[in-house]
């Protein structure tokens, strides 16, 4: 039955996506590395939606779908930080390699993930695609406006043991999953939504970086209003 492996191959294209970003991230190109995590991110959108509505979801597929997202949203992100660190006239020629310890976490924020049943209606912790998508974006923005200051390095790094914390965090964070359409309910969602418009056009791809902040910031906001 030839639908049964649609959902599969749908996974595969993301990992390919994924190989592929990693390619570029090395190159130093990360606009066509954050290209590739993004055009990864919609095959990973769709692989699950395709599994549900053709009833073919599996135990392999899960596990398929783990493996591609650490190379999409786990190792192409940490490639791209590591091709950045490298732009850096330091001494410390061990300093780029901590990068990988994003994709490290990453790993262990999706093995949470499969085993954790509260995360049925939202996340706990920040989503991997969310975070490899602020670090290409934000990459991209500091090479295009060409930010530099001393000590940007040692920024960076700190930023990377940040995001890597919020990937495995207690924190739990909205998803953009509507019940209905009304607002009492979706007040943090519609906020989120319509507050993305002007960071991008303000922004452009580096406001993605800024999108996913807010993200976080928002979902913590959530929580404080819950209790």
């Amino acid at each position: 039955m030839i639908k049964k492996h649609i959902p599969n191959t749908i996974t595969c294209c993301n990992l390919i996506s994924g190989c592929i970003a990693t390619y570029f991230a090395f190159q130093s190109e990360f606009p066509m590395a954050l290209l590739f995590i993004v055009i990864g991110a919609v095959f990973d959108f769709f692989d699950g939606m395709s599994a549900r509505l053709l009833g073919v979801s599996s135990p392999i597929g899960k596990e398929l779908d783990s493996l591609a997202d650490d190379i999409t949203f786990g190792f192409a992100p940490s490639a791209i930080v590591f091709s950045y660190l490298c732009s850096f006239d330091t001494h410390l020629v061990w300093m780029p390699y901590l990068a990988f310890v994003m994709a490290a976490f990453s790993a262990l924020r999706l093995a949470k993930f499969n085993l954790d049943e509260r995360q049925a209606l939202g996340f706990i912790g920040l989503p991997t695609p969310a975070n490899a998508l602020f670090w290409g974006s934000l990459v991209c923005g500091l090479m295009e406006y060409e930010v530099a200051f001393e000590g940007l390095e040692w920024v960076t790094l700190l930023l990377v043991f940040f995001t890597s914390y919020l990937l495995i965090a207690e924190i739990p964070m909205f998803a953009l999953k509507f019940k209905h359409w009304g607002w009492k309910g979706n007040e943090i969602k519609y906020i989120f939504v319509i507050s993305c418009i002007p960071l991008l056009l303000l922004l452009g791809v580096s406001g993605i970086a800024a999108i996913i902040l807010w993200y976080v910031v928002l979902s913590k906001i959530a929580v404080l209003t819950k209790k």
